[in-house]
C-alpha cells in the first residue's frame, strides 16, 4: 500500500512540506505586530493621527503575512485567488477613495 506522498509523486505533482518553521516564524510576527498595536493605542505621547497611521500599516503587513504564509498564496497554483484578491482590495480602496473624495468635495 502506497502512502499519499508517494502517489502524489507519481501523478506528477510533488508535495512539498515546508516543516513547522516559517509557520513559527510567521506566528511569532503575528503576535510582536499585535503587541506593537496595543502599544501604540496605550501610548498617550503620539498624536491620534500618527498612532492610526501605525496601527493600520501594521494591519496591512498582518494580512500580507496571514495570507502568504498561513493561506499559502505564496505557493504555485494560486494565480486565481490572488488575482481576486488584489482585484478585492483595488475595488475596495476605489470605494474608500471615491468616498473620502465624496466627503471632502
Amino acid at each position: 500500500m502506497q502512502h499519499s506522498h508517494e502517489q502524489a509523486g507519481q501523478s506528477g505533482r510533488k508535495h512539498r512540506h515546508e516543516g513547522p518553521r516559517n509557520h513559527i516564524l510567521s506566528f511569532v510576527l503575528s503576535i510582536v505586530l499585535t503587541a506593537l498595536a496595543f502599544l501604540a493605542a496605550a501610548n498617550t505621547e503620539f498624536s491620534k493621527g500618527f498612532i492610526y497611521l501605525f496601527i493600520m500599516i501594521l494591519a496591512i503587513v498582518q494580512v500580507v503575512i496571514q495570507l502568504y504564509f498561513w493561506m499559502h498564496m505564496k505557493d504555485r497554483g494560486h494565480q486565481f485567488p490572488q488575482l481576486f484578491l488584489w482585484a478585492g482590495a483595488f475595488v475596495a480602496l476605489t470605494v474608500v477613495a471615491a468616498g473620502v473624495f465624496w466627503l471632502w468635495w
